[in-house]
């Protein structure tokens, strides 16, 4: 697995209308690239593939199989399209949340369960991950594998790594896949996956797979495409790695007081889950055997939506994808898919339009807060301000911008 550990997937950003892929979530865990130690970026594409072929025979391939790897490699404009036209994430999480966990998705997901018990259950035993987490990414990223992109994978890291936008990410991708096309794991001429140069049913990185991959059906390769047992194991190993702990729970709904100190809500803000409990939040299933964890109240759509604890488990999620409402959606699935019933909808307040989203944050970063882009997207450093000056206002401070806050600003 990559140093930064940082998720998530650009089909899933396909899929959800998200903002970040694996490698761009990756991108924003490490401000400036890492130095290239040879064969720049750009320049003619002959001379950069002979550079970072000398750079895989160093790290162990042959020169076969880099030879084999670059065969036919070109230039693809549509991933430069893709990677330069990202799409922001606008959606709530009422309205993301009930698209993706639908009743559609989790009969599957529960029928793939029943189907894979065994594989599941070695991914538990083995690894310590419920089907349910698994299961859920499964569905969120390929729709269990029937969406996988059609990129194809070697042109698509030759083009990111080629690029002088983020070469620093890409070209270790790119030597990872000459090794597994070493393995026999992929044919460089066929494979295909999302534009930035994931593969299979679980969206995964070359590198990620190469130190996660699990044989899952004993065929002597990793294939993540179109082998379950594969992808589910390799999924399982990868998620372990990220400080999944066995037993512990990710995420709990909690229905809330009239009365709560919100300002101590949101990301970030984690104190033991008991002391939550003293508060009057109160978990729907009842469980509060876990209060000596550290959990954060989230919040997604203000103290009057739904209502979530959050614990050190759900920290996979936020290093599988950056995006706070693909992160909180995913974490809601796999508990449904382990019995959890639908999360109360309660009644949130209407939210900003783009308008008065970008209003905001113009009059937020007047008062000195740091919002980034004046986007109209409600991002985190949007949601700590936001909190801030609900809690400077007298008004409830659960980071959940309204037209009242913006009236009163």
């Amino acid at each position: 697995m990559s140093s930064t550990l940082v998720r998530r997937a650009a089909l899933a950003c396909a899929l959800a209308a998200c903002l970040s892929s694996t490698a761009l979530a990756q991108t924003a865990a490490q401000p400036t690239a890492p130095p290239i130690p040879a064969a720049p970026c750009g320049g003619d594409l002959a001379t950069f593939l002979e550079g970072v072929k000398a750079d895989a025979i160093k790290a162990g391939a042959t020169a076969a199989a880099a030879d084999q790897a670059f065969a036919g490699a070109e230039i693809d404009q549509k991933v430069l399209s893709r990677d330069r036209a990202q799409g922001v994430f606008r959606q709530t999480f009422l309205e993301f949340s009930q698209r993706t966990v639908s009743q559609g998705r989790l009969d599957i997901g529960r029928q793939k369960m029943k189907q894979l018990s065994d594989v599941f259950g070695r991914a538990q035993t083995e690894f310590g991950v419920a089907p349910g987490v698994i299961t859920a990414f499964w569905a969120m990223e390929t729709d269990f594998g029937a969406v996988q992109g059609d990129f194809n994978t070697r042109n698509a890291l030759v083009t990111l790594s080629h690029d002088c936008r983020r070469p620093g990410l890409f070209r270790p991708q790119l030597i990872a896949l000459i090794e597994m096309v070493q393995h026999g794991d992929l044919d460089p001429a066929t494979n295909t996956g999302a534009w930035a140069g994931e593969i299979g049913q679980v969206q995964m990185l070359p590198e990620d797979i190469i130190a996660h991959g699990v044989d899952g059906d004993n065929s002597g390769h990793i294939n993540v495409k179109t082998s379950g047992p594969d992808a589910i194991l390799t999924a399982a190993k990868f998620i372990q790695s990220m400080g999944f702990t066995p037993g512990q729970p990710w995420i709990q709904e909690v229905t809330l007081p009239e009365s709560l100190p919100f300002e101590k809500s949101g990301l970030g803000n984690e104190i033991p889950a008991s002391e939550w409990f003293s508060y009057g939040v109160t978990p729907r299933d009842g469980v509060t055997s876990f209060g000596n964890l550290p959990a954060a109240l989230v919040l997604p759509q203000g103290r009057k939506g739904p209502a979530f604890l959050t614990y050190p488990n759900f920290g996979i999620y936020l290093q599988w994808n950056q995006s706070f409402i693909y992160t909180t959606s995913a974490a809601y699935f796999a508990t449904r898919l382990s019995g959890a019933p639908p999360y109360l909808k309660g009644n949130p307040e209407p939210g900003l339009d783009d308008t008065g989203m970008k209003a905001l944050q113009t009059k937020l970063q007047a008062h000195g807060y740091d919002v980034g882009k004046i986007d109209g997207i409600l991002g985190s450093g949007t949601r700590v301000a936001v909190q801030k000056e609900q809690a400077r206002l007298g008004m409830p401070a659960d980071g959940w911008p309204t037209q009242a806050l913006l009236s009163a600003l």
